[in-house]
């Protein structure tokens, strides 16, 4: 069973949390309610977020604030945030925004549809990143019970999980392969083609591993590094 991505949803009006839990509803995702800031750091002390839609204007921690704690924190720094207002005070606004670390900033009324495919590209990338962190943990496993290498002439049982592993490794590629080629038709936002292709050097270099230790291949006794 694949689990649901979490997004976090910002904001001081309850009537807000409601558009937007009806908005995002359709990508069957779980979505988690924050009515301050103060609120929303608490809930990302303890649970992954794909992607977090933070209200600018707010009492108290104003969205600006809430999104430098973020980013000041190293397990929260890396989530992508959408700021969501309803005043557009120009391109020094939009510009503060985007230096506060967002990775877009949408002005109220948006269209439901435009933030849905946003919201959507993002959750693809966090479910990508996550298939990924589980076949390097399969293939670790496979090394540390392996005697740390596969052998010149591994049993069945290995050469079984790593054919599991490859064949599991080959849907992750592909899906990843179609996100790029989405993004590219699409034009999307810089921060998200530059996640989609930090996701692809990870792959090459979780494939390079794999084959390392297909049998005459030769001895390994470490994964390449995935930075």
């Amino acid at each position: 069973m694949v689990q649901k991505a979490k997004i976090l949803l910002v904001d001081d009006r309850p009537e807000n949390l409601l558009a937007l839990e009806a908005i995002l509803s359709a990508l069957d995702q779980t979505l988690v309610r924050a009515s301050s800031g103060e609120e929303a750091l608490k809930a990302l002390l303890t649970d992954d977020f794909a992607v977090i839609l933070l209200d600018v204007q707010m009492p108290g921690m104003d969205g600006f604030e809430t999104a430098a704690h973020i980013k000041r924190r190293e397990r929260t720094r890396d989530i992508p945030i959408i700021f969501l207002t309803a005043i557009n005070h120009g391109p020094h606004h939009t510009f503060r925004g985007y230096a506060a670390g967002a990775v877009d900033y949408i002005s109220k009324p948006f269209d439901p549809w435009v933030l849905r495919a946003k919201v959507s590209v993002f959750v693809d990338l966090y479910m990508k990143n996550c298939q990924l962190r589980e076949q390097a943990a399969l293939l670790r496993l496979q090394l540390e019970s392996g005697g740390r290498a596969v052998p010149d002439s591994p049993g069945k049982e290995a050469v079984g999980l790593l054919a599991e592993l490859s064949a599991r490794l080959a849907a992750v590629e592909e899906q990843a392969e179609a996100l790029s080629k989405q993004l590219d038709d699409e034009s999307a936002d810089a921060a998200a083609v530059a996640t989609a292709a930090h996701l692809e050097r990870k792959l090459t270099g979780l494939r390079r591993a794999l084959d390392a230790l297909e049998p005459g291949a030769g001895t390994t006794s470490a994964v390449p590094s995935q930075n």
